[in-house]
């Protein structure tokens, strides 16, 4: 008699099971259950409460200063409203607002108006030669001075002390260096045999000397920072590659750029931002002048709703608006180009 524990026939197992496709039971959410899932939101507010409530003044604060005045200017540039009709008080008399909504009309104007686009054009051109410049000599200073030699940490001292000094302080400085009859420029070239240069008072002196003292005064943050960079670089590789054969320019370029390409992408975009809305050169120095040539499109805004008369706040809010655009549109692409190299940012 069999044991009832021992089966009496055996049987063919068949071929194993197929793997869950797309259309499978278990194939969907259900069938990568045992993959962690991302905890919903309750309970990552629950377990990172304290991150949360450190950087609620801070995220506070930010929405006071910039998130109202951004609103406020938004609504500003769909309106009419200058001088003539915002609210205003005369005395013990307050005379209520009187501008109307009138939708895209002023950001058609602007956008038609060959002014803008002229403004826009210097706007571009001055970023790019200040940061241009402002790279390559940061980084050819950080390049001599990542080396060892007599004096370094003086040189170095004094060539960061244009950013330690207020820049306001610095650009009157400039503004007597440029002057056209007591200025010291001026003084030493005349007594070279030169004739005087108008600096500040003809369109393409002014566009250069704007440029030279934004240069001068951008150089040692791009100093600092592509020395830092320069100083992340193991010494072996420069041994290595000197070991052999390889030359200077070549030890340059296949070891010192790519070692610093990813500091250098970040502060090139933070300095292009800088640059384009940098304020205090022009208007501390030219003025915008001579006859509004030297203008920037974050200059050309402030006339029109500080300067000129009467005071047009919609046309002023109109060009900040677009200013906030291209910088926004320009840091996308700036960052999908980035990616498309294999940069994290």
């Amino acid at each position: 008699m069999a044991d009832a524990t021992t089966p009496t026939s055996t049987q063919d197992p068949g071929p194993p099971p197929a793997p869950a496709g797309p259309g499978t039971p278990g194939a969907g959410p259900a069938g990568r259950a045992r993959r962690p899932g991302r905890p919903p939101l309750r309970n990552r507010l629950g377990d990172y409460w304290y991150a949360w409530a450190m950087i609620a003044p801070v995220v506070a604060v930010i929405s006071v200063i910039i998130g109202w005045p951004l609103v406020r200017g938004i609504y500003l540039s769909l309106t009419d409203a200058d001088e003539s009709n915002v609210e205003r008080t005369i005395g013990v008399n307050t005379i209520e607002a009187t501008y109307e909504f009138v939708g895209l009309d002023n950001y058609v104007d602007v956008l038609t108006d060959n002014a803008f686009w002229d403004r826009l054009g210097w706007t571009v051109l001055w970023t790019v030669a200040c940061v241009g410049l402002t790279f390559l000599v940061g980084l050819s200073l950080a390049n001599m001075l990542n080396r060892s030699l007599r004096g370094r940490t003086l040189y170095r001292m004094a060539l960061i002390l244009p950013w330690a000094i207020p820049a306001f302080v610095s650009i009157f400085a400039w503004r007597m260096l440029f002057n056209e009859r007591n200025g010291i420029l001026n003084g030493v070239l005349e007594n070279g045999g030169i004739d005087g240069v108008s600096w500040l008072s003809d369109p393409t002196w002014a566009k250069i000397s704007v440029i030279a003292v934004n240069v001068w005064l951008g150089v040692p943050f791009m100093l600092i920072a592509m020395l830092g960079a320069l100083q992340s670089i193991p010494a072996e590789q420069y041994e290595a590659a000197e070991m052999d054969g390889a030359s200077a320019w070549q030890r340059f370029v296949n070891i010192t750029l790519p070692g610093v390409r990813s500091v250098s992408m970040t502060v090139v975009l933070l300095s292009t931002i800088w640059t384009f809305n940098m304020f205090p050169v022009i208007f501390l120095l030219t003025r915008g002048g001579p006859a509004g040539s030297s203008d920037i499109l974050v200059t050309e805004a402030f006339r029109l709703a500080f300067v000129n008369s009467p005071r047009d706040f919609a046309g002023s809010a109109t060009w900040g608006v677009l200013i906030l655009l291209l910088l926004v549109l320009f840091a996308v692409a700036y960052r999908r180009a980035l990616r498309r190299q294999g940069e994290v940012w």
